[in-house]
C-alpha cells in the first residue's frame, strides 16, 4: 500500500514551500512522488470557454485531457474525499503520497511551525504527528527538522516509510504437491491478493494469508 503523509501547519507557515524542497529530494533518490492539495473552498482547473469546460457544462460527470506527456482527469464526488479514499481511487504507480493539508485526516502528519508567526503547535502525537520541522526547536516525543534540512527530512522518510521490504513468501500447495513459483508469479499473486483484501472490512494488513480453494464435484 502506497505510503502517505501529510505535510500541515497553520496559515502561512509555508507547507507548499516545504513541499516544492522536498520532493526533489526524494526524486533524486529515485521515489515517485504523488502529491494532494486539499482546498476547502474549492476549485477550478479549466478554463471558461474550452473544450474540456465546455463538455464538463454540458453535462459530463468525468472529464479526461490526454496528451503525450500528461494527463487529468475532472469528476464529480459526491463529498470530500479522504487520502484514503482518493489513495484506492485516483493514484497509481508511485511509492509515496505527500499531502498539503488534511490536519484532521488519520495519516501520519509531518508539521511546519514558524516561531515569528505562530505560538503553538496545530498537531500533537494523538493526532499522527511524526516529525516537526521548524525554525524552533521542540521536545515532544518526535523528531524535529531545521526548516531547511531536506536530507535530514528525506532520510527520515526514506527509513520510516520507504525502506523495502523483503519480498513475500508464497508456497502454493495442489492435491498436497509443492508447485515451484517465480519471482514474477510470487510478486503477481502477492500484490493481487493484498490488494483485493486491502477493499474488504475487518481484513487489517496481516503478516500471513491462508488461502484454501476445494472444487467440488456438483451433485446430480
Amino acid at each position: 500500500m502506497i505510503p502517505i503523509i501529510s505535510i500541515v501547519g497553520k496559515s502561512d507557515s509555508g507547507k507548499t514551500t516545504l513541499i516544492e524542497k522536498l520532493v526533489p529530494e526524494l526524486t533524486r533518490r529515485g521515489y515517485r512522488v504523488a502529491t494532494v492539495k486539499h482546498d476547502i473552498h474549492g476549485f477550478e482547473v479549466d478554463r471558461e470557454g474550452k473544450d474540456s469546460w465546455r463538455h464538463k457544462q454540458a453535462g459530463a460527470h468525468t472529464v479526461v485531457i490526454s496528451s503525450p506527456n500528461k494527463v487529468a482527469l475532472i469528476r464529480d464526488v459526491e463529498k470530500d474525499l479522504t487520502l484514503d479514499e482518493i489513495r484506492e481511487k485516483l493514484i497509481q504507480d508511485v511509492d509515496l503520497i505527500l499531502s498539503e493539508g488534511y490536519k484532521k485526516d488519520v495519516q501520519p502528519k509531518i508539521e511546519i511551525f514558524r516561531k515569528e508567526k505562530h505560538r503553538e503547535l496545530l498537531c500533537t502525537q494523538e493526532d499522527q504527528l511524526v516529525a516537526i520541522t521548524s525554525n524552533q526547536k521542540f521536545d515532544i516525543g518526535v523528531p524535529c527538522f531545521d526548516l531547511e534540512d531536506m536530507k535530514g527530512l528525506a532520510d527520515f522518510i526514506e527509513k520510516n516509510f520507504l525502506t523495502p521490504t523483503s519480498p513475500p513468501e508464497i508456497f502454493l500447495k495442489v492435491d498436497g504437491k509443492n508447485i515451484s513459483l517465480s519471482p514474477f508469479v510470487k510478486d503477481f499473486l502477492a500484490k493481487t491478493i493484498q490488494g483485493m483484501l486491502s477493499s474488504l472490512k475487518g481484513c487489517e494488513p496481516s503478516h500471513r494469508i491462508d488461502i484454501r480453494i476445494e472444487n467440488r464435484k456438483r451433485q446430480e
